[in-house]
């Protein structure tokens, strides 16, 4: 059977929850290009749509993401290669960071590389107890890609974050849970309905407007300080004022309902 792109990641819908799966099971979902391309257009078709107010990622068989394909690193590696031109992206790695909608990790098994940073790319990460974290950058003669030394030493602190670039060293869920780089730990057969369970409770209770505005503020926050941050805090919550979601959100808890809150409007609306 001939595998196409459609077959490299898939998704399915668990009522408001889009469930995106990485398959490349028998090579621990190692990263292409081809499945880097299908990822983003999942995440561009959950975007779009306005019935779907969160993600969930995770990995088929063992692995989340075991990093860039081997096959590809050797190829980059070689001599050949060196004077080769490196082919242009629609769009730059991070762009899943620009959902607007909450984007939560299942981490079902290694999360290696490329493969860590897409883990912490997410917005909450759940893992099981013996899932495998390493940056193994160093160990493969490269440096910190792809964001990484930006946003690990926010997850976990500068020291802890140099030990994980610098050693390469395997951190399994446990310890991973410990040092703040995952949220919670669940129990392998347990993960991905825990994961869903949660992004549902986002999805019935948590306004998708305020959620998305919460993303933007925890991005600009690290670029500023505090009292800038609250400044700005105090723009955004009149703007809230004067939205439906906020009448909507008190008259709901008042009558001891689930809120009915708008979906998210398309890119570039108010």
């Amino acid at each position: 059977m001939t595998t196409t792109d459609q077959d490299l990641v898939y998704a399915e819908r668990r009522g408001a929850v889009t469930v995106v799966t990485l398959n490349r099971p028998d090579r621990l979902n190692a990263w292409t290009n081809e499945l880097e391309d299908r990822y983003f257009a999942l995440l561009d078709e959950a975007e779009a749509d306005p019935e779907v107010r969160a993600v969930v990622v995770t990995g088929a068989g063992r692995g989340f993401c075991a990093g860039a394909d081997m096959a590809e690193l050797e190829r980059i590696g070689s001599a050949d290669a060196a004077s080769e031109e490196r082919p242009k992206r629609e769009r730059p790695r991070w762009f899943p960071l620009s959902l607007r909608k909450p984007l939560i990790g299942a981490i079902n098994g290694a999360a290696a590389g490329l493969g860590l940073v897409e883990a912490l790319y997410c917005d909450i990460r759940f893992s099981t107890p013996d899932a495998k974290f390493t940056t193994s950058f160093a160990r493969r003669g490269l440096i910190a890609e792809y964001g990484i030394a930006w946003l690990l030493p926010r997850v976990v602190g500068p020291a802890r974050a140099a030990d994980l670039l610098f050693s390469g060293r395997v951190v399994r869920g446990t310890e991973a849970y410990e040092m703040g780089l995952v949220n919670r730990v669940v129990e392998r057969d347990q993960l991905l309905d825990e994961a869903v369970a949660y992004a549902t409770e986002l999805a019935t209770w948590s306004s998708p407007t305020s959620m998305s505005v919460m993303k933007q503020q925890l991005s600009e926050a690290f670029e500023t300080d505090f009292e800038g941050a609250a400044r700005r805090a105090e723009v955004l919550m009149e703007e809230s004022f004067g939205r439906a979601d906020a009448a909507e959100g008190v008259r709901s808890y008042l009558e001891g309902r689930e809120p009915g809150f708008r979906p998210l409007g398309p890119l570039g609306s108010a």
